[in-house]
């Protein structure tokens, strides 16, 4: 399946682009997700936890950049994790670029999702997942906004390419994402558009 978001990032593209590639800084800002080894800037593994009810699952895996284009910044990332206990899997190929906006720079991503296993029943329907995905951008973006709020050097224009942006101070250990929680916020937005569009 596939789907679009976008977000936007306080920070004008030169220095929100360089944030973007900065794993290390960007990974915990996402709900659920930990970050356990950087072989090289564009390849890395990790984890997300996931709570669905009384079922968690923990997802690890490896991604990595592909086709980072950073004159033009826009870049594609592959991603692929499997579930401890053999309960499903996913892949995602994920495609995003950067462009001028009038809050600092939007970010627009597009993801093709591939499924299997126990997952793939709870995640049948590309609305679903499309709305648990929007939930989950907006979780990250405030995030990453606290984040840029927090570490000043993080937006000074005065970071040059040879010194990436730093984290000040370590993260607490991902807390699993709450799949009840964000699919419940997913319905209710599926069903919120369907009066929408019938109403119209």
């Amino acid at each position: 399946m596939e789907f679009d978001n976008s977000f936007e990032v306080p920070l004008p593209p030169p220095e929100a682009w360089k944030i973007l590639l900065d794993v290390q800084l960007i990974a915990p800002c996402m709900p659920g997700a930990e970050l356990t080894e950087t072989t090289d800037p564009r390849n890395f593994r990790g984890k997300v936890s996931v709570r669905l009810g009384p079922v968690a699952l923990a997802f690890a895996g490896t991604a990595r950049f592909e086709d980072v284009d950073d004159s033009a910044r826009t870049a594609k990332l592959k991603a692929a994790g499997s579930d401890s206990k053999g309960r499903g899997a996913a892949s995602a190929d994920i495609g995003f670029r950067l462009e001028p906006s009038p809050a600092g720079s939007k970010v627009l991503v597009h993801t093709d999702l591939k499924l299997t296993g126990m997952v793939a029943q709870y995640g049948r329907g590309a609305g679903i997942i499309q709305s648990v995905a929007d939930q989950l951008i907006r979780q990250f973006v405030v995030n990453l906004k606290a984040e840029i709020a927090k570490n000043p050097a993080i937006a000074s224009p005065a970071t040059s390419d040879a010194a990436a942006p730093q984290i000040a101070t370590p993260h607490p250990a991902a807390k699993p994402i709450s799949g009840f929680s964000l699919l419940f916020r997913a319905l209710l937005a599926s069903i919120r558009r369907l009066f929408t569009n019938r109403a119209t």
